[in-house]
């Protein structure tokens, strides 16, 4: 187990030499800034290689989480990326537009934890991060319970409809696997489900 923490840290180091290059072609991307309207209702509509689900978002518990995300789904800097990691009753983890797990946005953000808030089923979806308050554009999410996780990783949404798709994402290593994992085609962020 201590292993596989290990390399899930190991994995989601961000290096800003490949990730500085992408900023320049995703339309200038800043870190949250605290502008998200928190009244409304925010989901997130996955389509995938594996097929759709929808993920209801946490603006009122992880807002500047929250927000960097709708920011980079609007961009489109999710699209056309994979789900890099995956890990047969543990996650899935994409978000990072080189495919390697050490790609993201050229900006890291601080951790939004919510003691309130556990990763204690599938399909609960978190950012990925090197350390503390090294968020960028990686997240991940569950296919079990991984308390394990809880105090380290923002949580910051929780998929609401078609985990059964969640549930199909390719199983990939990316240290050892040539092939490019499931494709996230779009995320349409909408104000209900």
């Amino acid at each position: 187990m201590i292993i596989l923490i290990f390399m899930f840290f190991v994995s989601c180091t961000e290096n800003s030499n490949n990730s500085a290059d992408l900023v320049d072609n995703k339309n200038s991307l800043i870190a949250p800034q605290g502008n998200l309207d928190i009244s409304k209702n925010y989901y997130a509509e996955f389509n995938t290689d594996s097929g759709k689900f929808t993920v209801e978002l946490f603006d009122d518990l992880a807002p500047y989480t929250v927000e960097n995300f709708i920011n980079l789904s609007e961009k489109k800097f999710y699209d056309g990326t994979t789900f890099h990691r995956v890990i047969p009753g543990f996650m899935a983890q994409g978000g990072d537009p080189t495919g390697t797990g050490t790609g993201g946005p050229g900006y890291k953000f601080d951790d939004e934890i919510n003691d309130n808030l556990s990763h204690d089923k599938a399909g609960i979806l978190s950012m990925a991060n090197s350390g503390p308050s090294t968020n960028g554009s990686q997240f991940f999410i569950t296919f079990s319970p991984t308390p394990h996780l809880d105090g380290m990783h923002t949580i910051f949404g929780q998929v609401v409809s078609g985990l059964e798709n969640v549930m199909k994402i390719t199983p990939r290593d990316p240290f050892s696997s040539s092939e490019p994992g499931d494709r996230i085609i779009k995320i349409n962020i909408k104000n209900q489900p």
